[in-house]
């Protein structure tokens, strides 16, 4: 076959592709071995390797790929994972569409399609695509329809430049309204259109006058450079910025600046228009208006004058930058530490996994040797602390998986204070405030009640146990000057805060207070953690923390939580699965050996049938192979070049879906967004108990 032998100058006919054919083993697959092809599949594939346009041959009933440079370039990640698959393997979430392209053109029929939109997974995760496509038959050696040969090609750059157009049209349309209503209040100083490609402006008289154009111009042809140099200097790198931003996005264009009147004053005008594109998406036109607001902008000169001290406001503007350079200095220390904890945190945990895996299988395998069931106990329980210790490290880093949900506060204390209470004894008094009509805020509620018990407790301890600790919620709107280089824009928010009168604490420790393992108490009284997981959640909130204290009159720490609109979610309960064991096929895909071991032989033990995978490219490799699996459960973070979020995004569009189950010590931001896991996420989090393992496998397949 002349394609598999010699290039004879066609670099097609021994590209990447052409050897990827040459290397597969064609024998597994209904074709047979690729020196024993029929001729007329030969030719054809050779015609496709040639060609620069995307495409792909499906032969067979089943629709096995071959495909040329140009296709394996569309198909994104899913190559070289494609060759030698049948399509409807290939591409589950099209499997219908690509149905009937098989039935149609091995019924001798061509089918095409124009903009064809689509929604494919080619990086692992769902983008609408827009094609033009074009299937026709391919013969085999006998004249019968035996292929199909399938030619695409991308259209979704010049779909999405039309959709822009339009929108520019809709503005324009917009941009004349207010003419129009400029045009009756009186206020409009011309109108003009600046033809971007000559880079001269066409305008009518009162804008030649307006900008001092020469007596009679040719109001058609007007230099632009005579309009520029009637704009203040202190406005025109405003103005054209606005312009080039108006120019790149498409948005209206909206300026407020001076320009220079005959007398040598200046005249605040406000010039309003919107940039038109050619069929090429470049800029085109530009036409606007100009309107008087100078009456307006007067007043709001004179009314700032008379208001502000601009020896107060330069003091308040240099103590502002002094505070927000030292914030960052702070934020970028705690950034520092946090990304060290975080990896350490991850690989203790994977440690903690296969200590607490081997320890529960032992203490199953001797459940009547008292020294065995005595010592593993002791160890588990060592293990659930360094899993704690782990859990505050994660938190600092700011490298949690949360579940947000939308919540009150006044639930939030409602449901702390009996464990308030408990937990900071009956000597010391609690006093809690919050406002009739509270905001909501969407938060994780449990590591906000651990938060909130934190920092009661050390209030507890501040006050040696005697006094009242002030547990209150506000609804408070943030200005813009205090949020700067906090991490936080302006807007509404709900403030949590939690005051005590105790011992205070000196400036150089308040500066240290929210460092890890930072702690004033005797040694074996405190990790040093607390501080730092609260605020490492609630800046992953999306929030901003706030302490201050005094030596001798006592601490308030404010944690602030943006608002949420959303109505508070309805009350349901969860109920567990009854039945802890099962007959389902799990497909373990874990990268440690000694933590796969671990976790098929405690599902195995609860009747599980069980199948491994190293990776997530063996995995995915099994499941095109048509292996059928009930769950998957899979690590997150793994080597390899299929990622545990294209595992699940495969499962999602099989028919049925497939379940999913990620575990791991540390999410890294691939299955969430900010570690903010979606409600259709399921995740175990490492170091697990052989019971969360199977209540959350039988959750989850029961779900």
């Amino acid at each position: 076959m002349q394609f598999l032998d010699a290039s004879h100058g066609c670099a097609g006919w021994n590209g990447e592709m052409a050897g990827r054919i040459r290397a597969f083993d064609w024998s597994l697959t209904e074709l047979g071995p690729v020196q024993h092809w029929q001729k007329s599949l030969c030719s054809t594939v050779q015609l496709m390797l040639a060609s620069p346009l995307p495409m792909v041959m499906l032969w067979g009933r089943t629709g096995y790929m071959i495909y040329n440079d140009a296709y394996s370039k569309f198909a994104g990640g899913r190559h070289p994972y494609l060759l030698g698959s049948p399509v409807e393997l290939g591409w589950p979430e099209v499997a219908e569409f690509n149905r009937h392209v098989m039935d149609t053109c091995l019924g001798g029929g061509t089918l095409s399609y124009h903009n064809k939109e689509l929604v494919l997974l080619r990086n692992g995760l769902p983008e609408d695509v827009w094609l033009d496509l074009y299937y026709s038959p391919v013969a085999d050696d006998e004249g019968r329809p035996a292929g199909v040969m399938a030619m695409v090609v991308d259209t979704t750059d010049h779909v999405i430049s039309e959709r822009r157009r339009r929108a520019a049209e809709d503005a324009y349309r917009a941009d004349n309204e207010r003419v129009r209503l400029a045009l009756n209040a009186g206020a409009l100083l011309g109108s003009f259109v600046w033809d971007l490609k000559a880079d001269v402006l066409s305008g009518d008289e009162r804008f030649a006058r307006t900008l001092s154009f020469p007596p009679g111009s040719d109001l058609s042809n007007l230099p632009s450079t005579i309009a520029e140099s009637q704009v203040h200097p202190e406005d025109l790198d405003w103005v054209r910025e606005q312009v080039d931003q108006a120019q790149k996005t498409g948005a209206p264009f909206n300026a407020e600046y001076r320009v220079l009147r005959p007398d040598g004053s200046y005249l605040w005008v406000l010039a309003s228009g919107c940039c038109e594109f050619d069929e090429r998406g470049e800029p085109l036109r530009f036409p606007g208006v100009l309107i008087d607001i100078h009456v307006r902008k007067t007043a709001e000169e004179s009314l700032l004058k008379f208001t502000r001290n601009l020896e107060q406001r330069v003091a308040e503007e240099v103590g502002a930058r002094l505070q927000a350079e030292e914030q960052l200095r702070q934020s970028q220390k705690l950034e520092a530490i946090g990304g060290l904890t975080g990896g350490v945190a991850h690989d203790f945990n994977n440690l903690l996994q296969v200590i607490a895996g081997n320890l529960h299988l032992l203490a199953r395998h001797e459940p009547d040797n008292a020294n065995v069931q005595r010592r593993v106990k002791a160890s588990i329980a060592a293990v659930e602390r360094g899993a704690k210790l782990s859990s505050q490290l994660l938190a600092f880093a700011r490298r949690q998986p949360l579940s947000p949900a939308v919540c009150n506060p006044r639930q939030i204390f409602e449901g702390l204070a009996e464990l308030l209470q408990r937990a900071l004894g009956e000597t010391l008094q609690i006093d809690v405030r919050v406002p009739q009509e509270s905001w909501h805020i969407n938060v994780d509620r449990n590591q906000l009640e651990n938060a909130i018990l934190n920092l009661a407790i050390n209030a507890r301890d501040a006050m040696q146990g005697e006094g009242t600790v002030v547990l209150s919620a506000e609804n408070v709107a943030l200005e813009r000057q205090f949020c700067a280089g906090k991490g936080i824009v302006a807007g509404d928010y709900v403030r949590v805060a939690v005051v005590d009168s105790g011992v205070g604490m000196s400036p150089q420790v308040l500066a240290q207070a929210f460092e890890p393992f930072f702690t004033t108490k005797a040694d074996g009284q405190g990790t040093g953690l607390g501080l730092s997981m609260v605020f490492g959640f609630v800046k992953q909130s999306g929030g901003h923390i706030e302490m201050l204290s005094t030596e001798g009159q006592g601490t308030r720490v404010k944690l602030y939580f943006p608002r949420c609109l959303l109505a508070l979610p309805a009350e349901s309960t969860v109920h567990d699965a009854q039945h802890q064991g099962g007959h389902e096929t799990v497909l373990v895909v874990e990268d440690n050996e000694a933590v796969r071991a671990a976790a098929v032989e405690l599902l195995h033990e609860e009747g599980y049938k069980v199948l491994t995978a190293a990776n997530g490219d063996i995995a995915m490799q099994m499941l095109l192979e048509g292996i059928a699996v009930d769950l998957i459960f899979t690590d997150v973070v793994m080597p390899g070049l299929i990622k545990s979020s294209d595992l699940a995004a495969w499962a999602k569009v099989q028919k049925p879906p497939v379940a999913v189950l990620f575990t791991s010590g540390h999410t890294r931001d691939i299955i969430s967004r900010n570690h903010q896991l979606s409600p259709d996420t399921h995740l175990l989090s490492k170091p697990y108990g052989p019971e969360a393992l199977t209540r959350m496998v039988r959750n989850v397949l029961s779900g």
